[in-house]
């Protein structure tokens, strides 16, 4: 038996003292913050007036499809130039777009909770970023990594005013958030128009308008440098089609519209690719069509309801391939499948004998998901992604592998929410 010195017992006591106190915080440990974030946009959601008519935009009119209160916008062929006659027809055109939209961007700045040496929880300067006015009552459409962790927010106007806003809903899946700030009676808010992001063409010219290195209302310009990238941002997540564009975008430029030469949103500005932390000419942004899908979800419930396979599956790798001399080197193993649900159901098998792997059990034995919906499915995260646009209660297509033949099934989708949390 060890004996310790009074020294060392206070020591060890502080010490677990300060670890329990941490995690009540949910300081330092992955997913608290993201789940209080979550939890806090969906308990101060502000529906809008017209509530449970909220629909998926159609095209041609995404505002009025999403129910949204947008201010008048004039397309800059359409404006009286007469003063910009000095001019370039390409600068008029920016000068146009700049003039009328750089007071819809927001500077979107935030607040955290920290510890000092007193082990008192204190308010810090968090992080900054943009974000674009898609509604004059106040909702703001912004990057969900802007906001994510933050305990206050503070949504600062081109005239200098800041409010304080909440957080209406959240989709990290896609880095998408919508904040709500309370205009002042009578103030007449400027908004940023939603356009499509289905026919950009590699090579267009695009504008961004953002706060880089809160440098407020910053406009760049560049082109569409290329479509469909997918972009992993993080072990379970991938954001599919995103558009690639030489408009410098830098740290704080994130939740800024990406622009056409209509002055209309095609994008969310997100991420850079950067070796130095700064813009080399490879930006990437969420496509304007993604957002419109789920914002009006986000105002409605504060989150995005998707639907997921009501099984447990397991990432084939190496030694488990080996083990089991799997068919194939890659795909979803059905370990258990829920007892009634639609898997089951669908015809799906699970596996039945058990192998210890670590502090798990999987169940060998069971199908091989090799597609869902047309995506193959090599990772948990090609699952989310196929799924990433699917409601519980759809159907989709579920390619399986069982005894080295092929097979397609039809499967009911549950809710992915409650999946995963049991």
């Amino acid at each position: 038996m060890r004996l310790y010195s009074r020294g060392q017992l206070l020591f060890f006591c502080f010490l677990s003292g300060l670890i329990v106190f941490l995690f009540i915080l949910g300081i330092g440990f992955p997913g608290f913050g993201s789940k209080k974030a979550e939890k806090d946009g969906a308990e101060t959601a502000h529906a809008p007036e017209s509530g449970k008519n909220l629909t998926i935009p159609a095209e041609g009119e995404p505002a009025a499809a999403l129910n949204l209160k947008q201010s008048e916008y004039t397309l800059p062929m359409q404006l009286n130039t007469a003063d910009l006659v000095p001019y370039t027809e390409d600068e008029r055109e920016n000068i146009s777009i700049y003039e009328q939209l750089n007071s819809a961007v927001v500077n979107i700045t935030t607040e955290t909770i920290a510890i000092n040496w007193f082990l008192e929880p204190v308010p810090q300067e968090g992080g900054s970023g943009s974000g674009s006015i898609i509604d004059t009552r106040g909702y703001v459409l912004t990057n969900n990594h802007v906001i994510d962790n933050a305990t206050k927010v503070f949504i600062n106007l081109a005239d200098g005013s800041q409010y304080e806003g909440t957080v209406v809903g959240t989709d990290p899946e896609n880095d998408i958030a919508v904040l709500k700030f309370d205009p002042p009676r009578g103030a007449e808010l400027r908004t940023i128009p939603f356009g499509s992001s289905d026919s950009l063409k590699v090579g267009q010219k695009v504008l961004a308008i953002g706060n880089p290195f809160a440098l407020e209302r910053t406009l760049t310009v560049g082109i569409v440098s290329g479509l469909g990238r997918p972009i992993q941002t993080s072990r379970q997540h991938v954001i599919r089609d995103m558009i690639q564009t030489d408009a410098s975008i830098n740290p704080g430029n994130s939740g800024g519209p990406l622009l056409d030469t209509l002055g209309r949103m095609i994008g969310i500005n997100t991420m850079i690719y950067s070796p130095s932390g700064g813009s080399v000419g490879i930006g990437f942004a969420v496509p304007v069509n993604t957002a419109k899908r789920v914002v009006a979800e986000l105002i409605q419930y504060g989150k995005v309801r998707r639907g997921w396979i009501d099984a447990t599956v397991v990432q084939l790798f190496p030694s488990l391939v080996r083990y089991a001399k799997f068919p194939v080197s890659s795909g979803l193993l059905v370990s258990r499948t829920r007892r009634n649900g639609f898997a089951e159901k669908a015809g799906i098998r699970q596996g039945s004998e058990p192998v210890q792997y670590g502090r798990s059990v999987i169940y060998l034995g069971g199908d091989i998901i090799t597609s869902v919906d047309g995506m193959k499915t090599n990772t948990l995260a090609d699952l989310y992604s196929a799924l990433e646009d699917n409601k519980p209660g759809e159907k989709v297509r579920v390619e399986i592998l069982r005894g080295g033949r092929s097979s397609v099934l039809e499967l009911t989708l549950a809710d992915r929410e409650e999946m995963l949390s049991q």
